[in-house]
């Protein structure tokens, strides 16, 4: 059984006591800054990418898009109003989440996007390959 008195980290002893053990002995190893908490897929056709990222509980107006070297950042943020700030003893869902993507050189101008459902769709067309042209050369 594990000795609360001694831990003092910020967390609340009570929602300590009934979790998992493991989660205290794991949890110097984790930072939660490697918790993703935009889930996403990402499928790949030969024309385009895909991405679906849950966004439960976000409406569209909370969600920015931006396309800058080769990454797709999202940020989704929400206000809390005055009315619903309680004491939490543990807090899980997030106001406010980033993500980035690496998806390299695309056709940044035809990206497209729709939300619906609390899911993120966003479309990223492929760059088309420049083929090299092939011409004859004059003799002289």
């Amino acid at each position: 059984m594990k000795n609360l008195s001694l831990r003092n980290n910020g967390n609340n002893y009570i929602s300590d006591f009934f979790s998992d053990p493991f989660d205290s002995f794991f949890r110097p190893f984790f930072k939660e800054e490697r918790v993703y908490p935009m889930k996403t897929d990402i499928t790949e056709t030969d024309k385009a990418y895909t991405l679906e990222i849950d966004l439960p509980g976000f409406d569209k107006k909370d969600i920015k898009l931006d396309y800058e070297n080769g990454y797709i950042t999202v940020s989704a943020s929400r206000s809390e109003k005055e009315e619903e700030k309680k004491s939490y003893i543990r807090r899980e869902r997030s106001v406010s989440s980033s993500r980035s993507y690496y998806i390299g050189e695309v056709d940044e101008n035809n990206v497209s996007a729709k939300f619906e459902g609390g899911v993120l769709t966003i479309t990223v067309p492929k760059k088309e390959e420049e083929k090299p042209v092939k011409r004859g050369i004059n003799i002289d």
